[in-house]
C-alpha cells in the first residue's frame, strides 16, 4: 500500500501516471462527463491547520469521483486532546478508505501512515506540500513546459488530444522563504530532472537535511538544483517563476521581522523582466500583494495562479484514484 507523503515516495513513472489521470479527469469534467471511480468510498479529511483550497479541492474531488468526504477539524477529533496518533490511526483508518491530513510536523504524518490501514495523503506539513507541486507541474504541462525525458505514451496521447504541445524544458526559479514549498520544488526537480534555481535570504534557506536528500535524488535524474544569493541571479532566463508567502501559518508573531528580512525579494515587474520573455508566474496562494509579489505580476498576463489553484482539484482526484487502484 502506498501513502502520498512526499514525491520521494514515488518513481517518475508513477507520478506521470497520476498526472495523466489528473489531466484525463479534468478533460472529462470540462466536457460534463461524470466519474464513479471512488463510488461508495469515504475520504476522511483531518485538518490540524486551516485551509481554503485544500478543503474545497479534496471535498469536491471525492464527491466528483462518486465518494463522500468527512471533514474533521481539531475541534472534532481526540488528537487535539492528547489521544495518541497510534490509537487515532488504528481507529479512524478502520472506518475510512482514504485519509488526508493537513498538519504541522511531518513526523505526525509519517507516524499516522505507519499505523493506518488505508492510504494517507499529505495535504500539507511544515516540511512538504506535494499535492500543491503536482498541481503546479500539471499547470506547467498545460502551458507546454515539461520534461521531455519523463513522459509516457499515455500522457503524450492526452496532450495531443488537448492540443498541448511541448514548448520548452522547465527552468524553474523559486524566490522567497526556504519552506515546505521550496522543499517540494526541490523534490519535483529531482524526480523529473528539472533545472531549479533558488534564492532565499541567508537565514531562511531550505532545511539542510532535505536539501541533501533532494540533491542525492537529483544525481539520478541529472536534475540541476542551484542556490543563489540574489533574486536577480536566480530568476535570470527562467521560464517558470515561483514564490510563496513570507509569513506562513504559525509565523504571525514574526511578521514585521520577516518583512524586513525579505526586503528585495518581492517579485515585481522589474524582477520578472529578467526571466524568459514567455515565463509564467505561479504562487500556491494565499498571496499578499505588495509583499512577496506585486499586484501587476500576480494579476498580469504571465500569471497562472488561478489555473494552478483549480488544478489542485483535478490532480488530487488523480492522486486519490491512483492510490485506490494501487493498494
Amino acid at each position: 500500500m502506498k501513502h502520498f507523503l512526499t514525491l520521494a515516495d514515488f518513481t517518475p513513472s508513477e507520478l506521470i501516471e497520476m498526472l495523466t489521470l489528473g489531466l484525463e479527469l479534468k478533460r472529462d469534467f470540462k466536457q460534463g462527463k461524470s466519474h464513479n471511480g471512488l463510488s461508495g468510498k469515504i475520504l476522511g479529511m483531518i485538518f490540524e491547520k486551516n485551509s481554503t483550497r485544500t478543503r474545497v479541492s479534496f471535498e469536491a474531488g471525492i464527491y466528483q469521483l462518486g465518494g463522500m468526504g468527512i471533514f474533521l477539524s481539531n475541534r472534532d477529533i481526540q488528537l487535539s486532546r492528547g489521544e495518541s496518533i497510534y490509537d487515532s490511526a488504528k481507529v479512524v483508518s478502520s472506518m475510512l478508505d482514504l485519509i488526508m491530513i493537513r498538519t504541522f510536523e511531518h513526523s505526525r504524518l509519517e507516524e499516522f501512515a505507519k499505523h493506518s490501514k488505508v492510504p494517507v495523503i499529505n495535504g500539507l506539513s511544515d516540511s512538504y506540500h506535494p499535492a500543491q507541486v503536482m498541481a503546479d507541474y500539471m499547470t506547467m504541462i498545460e502551458n507546454g513546459i515539461f520534461s521531455s525525458h519523463f513522459v509516457s505514451p499515455e500522457l503524450i496521447s492526452i496532450l495531443q488530444n488537448l492540443g498541448i504541445r511541448h514548448i520548452a524544458e522547465p527552468k524553474l526559479s523559486y524566490i522567497g522563504d526556504g519552506n515546505n514549498m521550496a522543499h517540494s520544488y526541490m523534490m519535483l526537480a529531482a524526480k523529473f530532472g528539472l533545472e531549479l534555481k533558488i534564492s532565499t535570504p541567508k537565514k531562511y534557506s531550505p532545511d539542510p537535511k532535505i536539501t541533501e536528500f533532494a540533491l542525492k535524488i537529483a544525481k539520478e535524474s541529472n536534475a540541476k538544483i542551484e542556490f543563489y544569493s540574489s533574486p536577480e541571479e536566480a530568476i535570470s532566463d527562467c521560464n517558470v517563476v515561483l514564490t510563496d508567502t513570507w509569513i506562513s501559518m504559525g509565523q504571525e508573531d514574526e511578521k514585521e521581522k520577516r518583512r524586513s528580512d525579505f526586503r528585495g525579494y518581492c517579485i515585481d515587474s522589474k524582477l520578472m523582466a529578467l526571466a524568459s520573455k514567455d515565463a509564467i508566474f505561479m504562487h500556491c496562494l494565499p498571496a499578499y500583494r505588495g509583499e512577496e509579489v506585486s499586484a501587476d505580476v500576480i494579476d498580469g498576463p504571465q500569471s497562472r495562479v488561478f489555473e494552478e489553484a483549480e488544478n489542485r482539484l483535478h490532480i488530487q482526484k488523480g492522486i486519490m484514484l491512483w492510490l485506490h487502484q494501487n493498494r
